[in-house]
């Protein structure tokens, strides 16, 4: 508590003890009392006011630990789902590259087939040579001793010729069929790589998140404890404030007693009249609150509900890879980037892509310098347009980011600068 405790005028209550001993009815005596009483009054109301001022700072802090514990059980449901997704990363990996080695081995193969073809070829060519030099098919054909001699060459030419095309072609095949499949696995294992690299960072951050928050609960709860005992302190004090107005009460009714119940029909009968009938007005005032229509989107506001949609989500969500895609994610604030973004554009009744790879064609591309709210903004993080965000204007984006959740940030300077690669896409003219 940032408050000082009042100091606590202690002269009066020593005092106390000598003004109750004064005997009789005497004005002075009853002036005395009543100052003293007043005074005493007065330091019980600042008191009673310190005290209150505790109550808000300890349900604040109260608050305060209810939300971190149940943002910690987020992070930590989002820890437990990022740990499967890294488990299954590393079997599709493991799976995958198995499948590169089987590759190299139909390669080797392959190879092989090729040498025996080139082995083969080159026989039949050695064929068509004579003694010092290599003769072309050409050659073979002129050098036909008769017709019969020319008609046999002609066959026997045409059938190397057309022997030596598909040995060729087959080779080229086998070439082409192998590139093309090596191609795709290295490109499917190189994403999968990217992917383990993203989710291995973000279960960093999210571990070390965890650990702050954790610690963060724990100067709460110290300061809790803090604030519990001065207000038990406090609470002492205005027990003794109101055992001390209560005894000077006594002694002024003691010595006034006569006066008092003298006085006393006369005011009791004028409150009583007054307090016999009450209208009931007021609960006839009452009815059931109609429900506010709800407004209908249209181009001028699909911006404004795209920009502002998850502004609910801000210090209320954590980042889940492949979150955002289902009804309980969504309820309990679980978005990647691309899965934020199809959310919030689904609000505005606008369907968008779910995927980086998408969004990108989501739209009509457009300048950075032309980009303007409710644009896609793209950035490169682990691979190209590896996270995607809304922009607000100013400089800012709204995104679901691994560190924070869906969190505003600023992309005209610091990290998202480095790493904005200058995509914008249109989606809402």
């Amino acid at each position: 508590m940032r408050k000082r405790l009042l100091v606590l005028n202690t002269t009066i209550i020593l005092g106390l003890g000598s003004a109750f001993s004064i005997p009789g009815v005497n004005a002075e005596s009853i002036n005395k009392l009543e100052n003293q009483k007043s005074q005493i009054q007065q330091q019980r109301s600042n008191l009673q006011a310190t005290l209150a001022e505790a109550d808000k700072e300890l349900v604040s802090v109260l608050k305060e630990i209810a939300e971190l514990n149940t943002k910690i059980s987020k992070v930590e449901k989002a820890i437990e789902d990022n740990n499967k997704l890294i488990a299954e990363t590393q079997t599709n990996i493991a799976s995958t590259k198995s499948e590169v080695d089987q590759l190299k081995a139909e390669m080797a193969i392959i190879e092989e087939r090729i040498e025996k073809r080139s082995a083969i070829l080159k026989q039949r060519a050695q064929s068509f040579q004579e003694s010092g030099g290599t003769v072309a098919y050409l050659d073979v054909l002129l050098g036909a001793s008769s017709f019969s001699d020319f008609v046999d060459r002609v066959g026997a030419v045409t059938t190397f010729v057309q022997a030596d095309k598909q040995l060729l072609e087959e080779q080229e095949q086998d070439k082409k069929a192998f590139e093309e499949k090596k191609a795709a696995v290295e490109e499917e294992l190189a994403g999968l790589t990217s992917m383990m690299t993203e989710l291995k960072g973000m279960q960093s951050i999210m571990e070390e998140q965890k650990q702050q928050n954790s610690s963060l609960i724990q100067q709460l709860k110290e300061k809790e404890n803090s604030i519990a005992d001065k207000k038990a302190k406090l609470q002492s004090e205005d027990v003794k404030y109101a055992s001390m107005i209560a005894q000077i009460e006594q002694s002024i009714a003691a010595q006034t007693a006569p006066a008092a119940q003298s006085a006393a029909p006369a005011s009791a009968s004028a409150g009583s009249a007054s307090a016999k009938k009450q209208t009931p007005a007021a609960q006839k005032a009452k009815g059931s609150a109609s429900s506010a229509p709800k407004p209908t989107v249209n181009g001028s506001s699909a911006i404004s509900i795209v920009t502002t949609a998850g502004n609910k989500y801000i210090g209320n969500s954590v980042y889940v890879f492949g979150g955002g895609r289902n009804a309980y994610d969504i309820a309990n604030g679980r978005f990647d980037c691309s899965g934020f973004v199809h959310w919030a554009f689904s609000q505005a009744g606008i369907s968008v892509g779910a995927s980086t790879d998408s969004l990108k064609f989501a739209g009509r591309q457009v300048s950075a310098s032309e980009m303007r709210a409710g644009d896609l903004v793209f950035f490169d993080t682990y691979k190209r347009d590896g996270h995607v965000g809304i922009y607000l204007g100013g400089g800012k984006f709204i995104g679901s980011q691994s560190s924070t959740g869906v969190a505003v940030a600023n992309m005209s300077s610091g990290y998202w600068k480095t790493k904005f690669n200058g995509r914008v896409v249109r989606v809402i003219e």
